[in-house]
């Protein structure tokens, strides 16, 4: 993934505090050209570093209030084929390759210990999954956060550490 400069970040930045603001309210308040921000966001979109907005929906108000993480122990060479079928369990929100004793780790939602005993039955009746070791989420202590990230970056600044490249040359955010 393309290294993010600090229009960029400033951009996200905004955008975090205000998602829906449209293009032409972020240019006029980072004072930058409209076609600038359109431009970059298009690109951010593109290039992955905008995530979907499907991830912001929370499970819970879907009436999958409970989180656990599944630690899924499998025969490695059949990893491919039980990704796919992982991907075939709704309830199985994001998945993870993972260094350790568990080979992938998986953050399952569920309504209840019930629902949660099923999938957990689903998960292991997948050939080449040895075990699933499932520990529940008692409470989110810290959230999904990045704006703390940005801030982090912006501060640094070229030549203090940072990727982030000056913006003094962009052409793109001239006027």
């Amino acid at each position: 993934m393309q290294q993010l400069d600090a229009t960029d970040l400033r951009i996200l930045s905004a955008l975090c505090q205000r998602p829906k603001a449209s293009a032409v309210a972020l240019a006029t308040d980072l004072g930058l050209s409209r076609n600038t921000v359109q431009a970059r966001l298009v690109r951010l979109e593109s290039s992955g570093a905008l995530l979907p907005f499907e991830q912001r929906v929370n499970p819970a108000a879907l009436g999958f209030g409970l989180v656990s993480f599944v630690h899924i122990h499998l025969q490695q060479r059949l990893l491919g084929q039980i990704v796919e079928q992982l991907k075939a369990i709704p309830e199985i929100i994001e998945a993870h390759g993972v260094t350790g004793s568990a080979d992938i780790l998986a953050r399952v939602v569920a309504g209840g210990a019930e629902e949660l005993f099923r999938v957990n039955g689903q998960i292991l009746a997948i050939e080449g999954v040895e075990r699933a070791d499932t520990s529940l989420s008692m409470a989110e202590l810290i959230p999904h956060r990045t704006t703390s990230l940005m801030d982090l970056r912006l501060a640094s600044g070229p030549g203090n550490g940072s990727r982030a490249r000056s913006t003094a040359s962009d052409p793109e955010t001239a006027g």
